[in-house]
């Protein structure tokens, strides 16, 4: 039965910017429809910021900044995380609806699973804040001191995705405000209203006015603008391979720093003497989660030749019986794709994929039928035998679908899952624990799951090699992102320095 949702409750009124602790409309005017992927239906508005907002946006971050936020002590800045924690969990359950309802995210049977990763994430951070901190460092000079202080990196320009709008603007959010930057969140124009309502219910927190602002918009426009201003001293970004390159380009003004997660194809081994059932669910869960539209989908199955054909049978059986339907069910397992465009884009691949010679193992058609016939709804769809030079099998889909392509050995099975630009993530099913830890080694990929997929954890950093992107999201590691280290020489005498470097600069 379809949850009933009262959309005015949801809070989609049109939404303005929000610069300096003030709701504005943008300079130029003019706004954004939010669509419901199920329907085809307008839900909300928002407005379509530009550059003359970034600049103002940008204008509040550095006041902020250089103000009252530097005054923040670090436990200042934790309690101000631990807030916004109980905050969202007073308001999970009306963020998470908006997430369903804007870009298409099946509301699943137990939404507290994804609220305590969302809570646990804030939290996470907000252990960190205090527990950043220098070093002294011995040095070879006689009567110096050194030492080395971590420094917020300034203005911080976070750049967030449709797949997944309330975690992405956490992982873009929590990093900033431990660390004392300040922020402007550019959310993605297909998903924003959660971003939003979070922003709304954060003015109940003990921030300054510019600490944390939000410029909605085209990414052409407004992200541009955010990713070339020379305010901006980090830009943080996820979304396309292709986005991202346009982003380095645009960041090299000032040479702001800059931190990607991009896309993915990511390889998904099953050796014949995997536990085949536990793999085959597995493999369902890596492509088909959130309609197949996650950066680090297990959309490359490489599956040994000799369980090649009752793995293929089993993964169809499942995807078959997979739920098709409005997000808005609880027994919906698959939703709709986020837009018409994505629509496009997927169906494009499927249709490549048959006039290249691959076999449609399952799915591949769009769902019309009753109440699907406005979404934007397309089978769980597998192909076998595929070749590696087909499109379907190297280029990034974003969509339920999902190559199988079988191999004879351990080493050819790396050689070709690394045959990519792409380095995101990695699944191994084996039950051989000398071939787990010698192939994900071997794999050029960020993150590797062995007999398991998708795993995540706020402690754990998620990241890429190659195209997929630089630097990394959750964990210790992200905060080096958002700091500077200055490092401080004092003179405890009066004689000259005999340090051995001291002319060589």
């Amino acid at each position: 039965m379809t949850t009933t949702v009262d959309l005015k409750a949801l809070n989609t009124a049109p939404r303005q910017l929000l610069i300096g602790g003030q709701w504005r409309d943008a300079a130029a005017g003019g706004t954004i429809d939010s669509v419901n992927p199920n329907t085809g239906g307008v839900i909300g508005s928002f407005a379509a910021g530009g550059a003359a907002d970034v600049d103002e946006a940008v204008g509040a971050a550095r006041r902020a900044l250089q103000g009252p936020w530097a005054r923040f002590t670090p436990a200042r800045r934790q309690q101000v995380l631990l807030d916004l924690a109980d905050l969202i969990d007073e308001h999970y359950e009306e963020l998470h609806l908006l997430d369903v309802i804007d870009m298409g995210r099946p509301v699943g049977p137990t939404p507290r699973t994804a609220a305590q990763f969302c809570l646990d994430t804030v939290r996470y951070y907000a252990g960190l804040a205090q527990a950043i901190h220098g070093e002294t460092i011995p040095n070879s000079a006689s009567q110096r001191f050194t030492y080395t202080l971590r420094e917020p990196v300034g203005v911080v320009g976070a750049i967030t995705p449709w797949n997944g709008p309330l975690e992405s603007t956490l992982w873009k959010l929590a990093p900033p405000l431990a660390t004392g930057c300040t922020l402007i969140l550019k959310p993605a124009e297909e998903a924003s209203l959660t971003a939003l309502r979070l922003w709304e219910l954060m003015q109940e927190l003990d921030l300054p006015p510019g600490v944390v602002n939000i410029v909605t918009g085209y990414g052409e426009t407004a992200g541009a603008a955010l990713a070339a201003h020379p305010g901006v001293d980090k830009i943080a970004f996820t979304g396309s391979t292709e986005t991202g390159r346009l982003i380095l380009h645009a960041a090299t003004g000032n040479l702001k720093r800059v931190s990607l997660e991009l896309g993915g194809k990511s390889p998904n081994i099953v050796f014949a003497d995997a536990d085949l059932e536990a793999a085959a669910a597995g493999a369902v869960s890596a492509i088909f989660a959130n309609t197949g539209q996650v950066c680090c989908a297990g959309s490359r199955l490489f599956v040994e030749r000799s369980a090649e054909a009752e793995f293929v049978g089993r993964i169809s059986d499942i995807a078959g019986r997979l739920r098709i339907g409005d997000s808005l069910d609880p027994g919906t397992e698959i939703g709709p794709l986020v837009s018409a465009r994505q629509l496009e884009r997927v169906s494009g691949y499927i249709q490549a994929g048959q006039d290249e010679g691959a076999c449609l193992a399952a799915g591949g058609a769009r769902l019309t039928q009753g109440s699907l016939a406005d979404g934007y709804y397309v089978e769980p769809t597998i192909f076998s035998a595929v070749a590696d030079e087909m499109r379907i099998a190297r280029e990034e889909i974003f969509g339920p679908v999902v190559t199988v392509l079988p191999f004879d050995s351990a080493g050819e099975a790396v050689s070709r899952a690394n045959r990519t630009e792409y380095g995101l993530a990695a699944g191994v099913w084996t039950n051989d624990v000398r071939k787990a830890h010698q192939v994900s080694q071997a794999l050029r990929a960020g993150v590797v799951w062995v007999n398991t997929y998708g795993d995540f954890d706020p402690a754990v950093p998620f990241g890429g090699y190659k195209t997929s992107g630089w630097g990394r999201e959750l964990g210790a590691e992200s905060l080096a992102d958002y700091l500077n280290v200055k490092a401080v020489w004092m003179a405890l005498g009066d004689g000259p320095s005999d340090a051995p470097g001291k002319d060589s600069q």
